[in-house]
């Protein structure tokens, strides 16, 4: 999923990093420490309870994976009167984003590994500005067992948010995961004028202008999320999320996140086991 500078989120998945292995001599040297041919030593933020069940799912943890980037997300001026999506503002959350989930799949690379579980997109700010903030992909790079490939349609290992029981559950379903899908959008929304705000004091009724402005932007992330599944060939998503964040824009302007987990078949006739109950002893 390659996209050209400028072209639209979500419409073009994964960016490729500004170099190609700009893995840090540091990273490197870990990772090929405990990569292939090294010293047989893992590390992982999964659980005692997912590393197990991973295992059991036939996968080993390889080690822990990361990517970085530190951005300067910049300004957009914006009309205070209209409801608009601040383009320039979703395309460098976009981008950020990419950058430090190519670095860590690079990561992942290096150690030989099918695929990495647990993945966490986190956004940290600094005193360096207002408007610089890095965006951090994480995760535990993975394995099969028995040495199939389990990369996805684009050769690469695949990603997925679910947890390590999330994991397992999906395996024994069937279906195996491609890969974390996003789509963003950067929205304003408009202030009410004085003459609004004082017709609805006091009164209980919904206010059209933010219902729609709010429902237009979780449609765009959602739209490009799904986008970035269908150039996988996903079947589904499973595990999406929405989430809303002003950064350091204020209450006016939101950033919607839709991520979730592309999945795919693995044999048309998989046969999903029937739920077992499980009785509680708690009172």
């Amino acid at each position: 999923m390659s996209t050209e500078p400028g072209t639209e989120p979500g419409t073009g998945g994964r960016l490729p990093t500004e170099a190609p292995g700009d893995i840090p001599a540091d990273a490197l040297h870990r990772l090929r420490e405990t990569g292939p041919g090294g010293v047989p030593l893992f590390t992982s933020d999964l659980s005692v309870n997912e590393f197990l069940l991973v295992e059991e799912a036939g996968f080993s943890p390889l080690g822990l994976v990361m990517g970085s980037s530190i951005y300067q997300i910049g300004l957009q001026t914006r009309r205070w009167s209209r409801s608009i999506e601040l383009e320039k503002l979703t395309q460098a959350m976009y981008t950020a984003r990419e950058l430090a989930m190519t670095r860590m799949e690079e990561e992942a690379d290096v150690l030989g590994a099918d695929g990495v579980v647990g993945v966490r997109l986190d956004v940290n700010y600094y005193e360096w500005g207002k408007s610089t903030a890095e965006f951090i992909a994480i995760g535990t790079a993975v394995r099969a067992k028995d040495g199939s490939s389990w990369r996805n349609t684009e050769g690469k290992p695949f990603t997925s948010d679910l947890s390590g029981q999330d994991f397992w559950t999906l395996l024994q379903a069937g279906y195996a995961p491609l890969g974390l899908v996003l789509g963003t959008c950067v929205y304003h929304v408009a202030h009410r004028s004085l003459g609004s705000t004082l017709a609805t004091t006091g009164r209980a009724t919904e206010l059209p202008n933010f219902t729609q402005a709010l429902y237009d932007a979780r449609e765009r992330a959602m739209t490009r999320m799904e986008d970035e599944a269908q150039r996988l060939q996903a079947e589904g998503v499973v595990g999406v999320q929405l989430v809303e964040k002003s950064h350091m824009w204020g209450s006016h302007t939101i950033e919607f996140l839709a991520i979730g987990t592309g999945v795919r078949s693995l044999r048309p006739d998989h046969v999903v086991p029937p739920p077992v109950p499980v009785v509680s002893m708690d009172r």
